[in-house]
């Protein structure tokens, strides 16, 4: 890169300290400021990775700050980020990037009036594990992909997040919080969707917070904590997405791709990291031995396991040097509207029960090899 890329963070909550401790990994970009509605916060987190503690209003008028990370609620992120390209700066937002498509289209009106770019998390497909599945998938290990399954189910996030009201508020939900990791992974390895059905349902409308520090609190259940959904690609694929908050045990995989000639079975799109399994057509499956993906290897200690592959930051570091070099980044806007017409449109289809084809596609994110990834990296 030819410039360092001054770096503000907008929301001191529990995320940006993976940005914080993540960002000198990457080339060109330093986080020099974090700003939130709660000044207090704010100073904490600056005092620990000794940055800039603003108020959000300073961190839009701060000359050295060129991008802006949204890391505030779901709900917010649509304001904050349209502020942050009122100010003429480049935007890059945890997921969701909005919770309607006509927001998000908005968004990509104002960054094309003044000529900043808007990128989205998750950025996790761009690991290890997710650009070999690509590239297996890419010299047709498994052959034509026809269809696939995805699970992504647990017993909610009461019982560990400290405040866990926004989850089950509508914006949020187990398609909207965790559902865009699946959906990025998909159209990395399938490419776009055409159209979505769905179910959905709430196993209870309230719930009790068994978490500190507000245990014994309840939170009302005020959207879908059930769905299931059928998504056909523009290539015929057909995969299916579950996505629970009312399940206390299951076996399903995370992932599982099935193509004519294979299956490959995908570890979590939450991470970056881990096993990839693929079986041949006589139905015997084998371990891939990891490739040399520096967005793969081990780098965050886990509390409770071995550990693990941690680069959030990798789509922003990507971001501004597509700016540079005048490409399309990887976890673009155009691919980020696409996951929200897909995911909004799941639960729209579980709400009028009817299937829905969806107004927007997108291309497949390049590949991101472990050379590229490389050149990502100090």
């Amino acid at each position: 890169m030819s410039k360092t890329y001054g770096v503000g963070i907008m929301g001191a909550g529990n995320i940006s300290s993976a940005y914080l401790k993540l960002a000198p990994l990457f080339k060109g970009i330093e986080v020099r400021a974090i700003a939130d509605i709660y000044s207090e916060a704010a100073k904490a987190r600056a005092g620990e990775f000794n940055v800039t503690a603003q108020m959000p209003d300073e961190l839009l008028a701060n000359p050295e700050i060129d991008v802006v990370v949204n890391l505030t609620i779901p709900d917010a992120h649509f304001r904050v980020t349209r502020d942050i390209i009122s100010a003429g700066k480049h935007a890059y937002s945890e997921k969701p990037l909005v919770l309607t498509l006509e927001e998000g289209e908005e968004l990509r009106a104002a960054a094309a009036e003044k000529g900043v770019q808007v990128g989205c998390a998750p950025d996790t497909f761009l690991g290890g594990a997710h650009q070999q599945a690509r590239a297996l998938v890419d010299e047709g290990a498994i052959g034509r992909i026809v269809s696939g399954t995805c699970h992504v189910m647990s017993f909610g996030l009461e019982h560990w997040h400290p405040n866990p009201d926004f989850f089950f508020k509508p914006g949020a939900g187990p398609v909207l919080d965790i559902g865009p990791y699946y959906v990025a992974n998909l159209i990395n390895l399938i490419g776009p969707v055409k159209r979505v059905t769905a179910f959905a349902n709430a196993a209870r409308d309230k719930r009790e917070i068994t978490s500190e520090p507000r245990r014994g609190q309840y939170v009302s259940v005020e959207t879908p904590t059930t769905i299931h959904a059928v998504m056909e690609f523009h290539n015929g694929a057909l995969v299916t997405l579950g996505a629970s908050w009312d399940v206390e045990a299951h076996t399903h995989q995370n992932m599982e791709i099935y193509g004519t000639d294979g299956s490959l079975y995908v570890p979590d799109p939450n991470f970056f990291g881990g096993e990839l399994v693929l079986a041949r057509r006589n139905g015997v499956s084998e371990t891939v031995e990891s490739w040399k993906h520096p967005l793969g290897v081990p780098n965050w200690e886990h509390p409770n396991g071995p550990p693990f592959a941690n680069y959030r930051t990798a789509g922003l570091a990507d971001m501004m040097l597509a700016i540079e070099a005048g490409r399309k980044p990887r976890c673009s806007l155009e691919t980020t509207l696409h996951g929200v017409d897909i995911m909004t449109s799941i639960l729209k289809s579980a709400e009028i029960g009817q299937a829905i084809t969806l107004t927007t596609t997108c291309e497949r994110p390049d590949a991101l090899g472990p050379v590229e990834a490389q050149a990502l990296l100090v």
